[in-house]
């Protein structure tokens, strides 16, 4: 299969203009060979982008001293510094620094009071406004898009474009700037900037800069790269889209390897639902001679499990997903 095959790029520009049909049609078959895709026409402004990177990069920049006020707490905000995660079957940590954003909750709301797991305040470093407006201006942009990209993702599947719109009242949006430093010349042949893995959630928005170094693997076990191409972001699903699809579409193992000896920059975001939304494969129109894979599972349980687990530190926190 060649990589045009493998990692399609898709126009989007359809589908944010409401013919969903004929985006899902592609998309539908992205998924379901590979999980991946690049879109163009994304809506996304690329001046703010850039901002982003900017901004970023010169946070990451800064004294550890600085990064660290802003030390995650309870909802995983912040910034997060080397060898905090560590992939699952993975010998080291990844080998990266980032800075996560979600939906910005007061401290006093239902869902914070409740210790529900992700949920909380965004924490910024002070005295970096500009980082800050950058950051809250892509993480609207990315949902935005996010958004048109799921009505297409619900065409594909035969069901009503507004469907996981209902799931997404207050979604688990989470958006990382993510720094990854150049390996040391000693670096161990295990050492990856993200280890093999695969998502935790239903989509992955991803922009990634001109270094590279993403790499997926293909259905032979082949490692493939999926270089940066100006103008697209890169699209993947989640083991809950796999799942909520009952397996018809594909989460795909995929590892971050920075051989450049330069530094890289991504911004990543995990575009996922509402804590307490039901992932039940019987509710995206599943043929009438399957049966579910898998049972169904409360969306944020599912999430802050994988996530405790990549960073080492279960607690009473991170509740096994529930079946519901």
């Amino acid at each position: 299969m060649s990589e045009s095959d493998f990692l399609p790029v898709i126009d989007l520009a359809p589908a944010r203009e409401g013919k969903f049909a004929q985006t899902g049609q592609a998309i539908g078959a992205a998924f379901s060979r590979s999980g991946f895709c690049y879109i163009r026409n994304h809506g996304v402004d690329e001046a703010l982008i850039r901002a982003v990177h900017d901004e970023a990069l010169d946070f990451f920049h800064a004294p550890m001293t600085e990064k660290l006020t802003c030390k995650p707490q309870q909802a995983v905000r912040g910034f997060n510094a080397l060898n905090r995660t560590t992939m699952q079957g993975a010998q080291n940590p990844d080998y990266k620094e980032f800075f996560q954003i979600g939906l910005d909750l007061p401290a006093d709301d239902p869902a914070v009071l409740a210790g529900q797991p992700l949920r909380g305040p965004n924490l910024w470093p002070e005295n970096r406004p500009a980082f800050r407006a950058a950051m809250e201006a892509y993480f609207e942009a990315i949902g935005a898009c996010g958004r048109v990209l799921l009505q297409a993702v619900a065409a594909s599947l035969g069901i009503a474009p507004d469907f996981f719109a209902q799931k997404y009242d207050r979604p688990l949006q989470r958006s990382q700037a993510i720094w990854y430093p150049p390996h040391p010349a000693d670096r161990l042949a295990d050492q990856f900037g993200v280890a093999p893995h695969t998502d935790y959630g239903c989509i992955t928005l991803l922009w990634q800069d001109e270094t590279g170094g993403l790499e997926v693997q293909d259905l032979t076990g082949t490692w493939m790269a999926a270089p940066p191409i100006p103008g697209t972001l890169v699209i993947n699903i989640g083991d809950l889209l796999s799942r909520w699809s009952n397996r018809r579409y594909v989460s795909t193992p995929h590892r971050v390897t920075n051989r450049s000896g330069r530094e890289r920059v991504s911004l990543a975001t995990f575009y996922d639902p509402d804590y307490d939304a039901v992932i039940d494969p019987r509710d995206l129109a599943l043929p009438v001679s399957q049966v579910p894979c898998d049972p169904p599972v409360l969306a944020g349980d599912y999430i802050i499990g994988r996530i405790r687990d990549s960073q080492k530190a279960r607690s009473t926190e991170a509740p096994a997903p529930r079946r519901v």
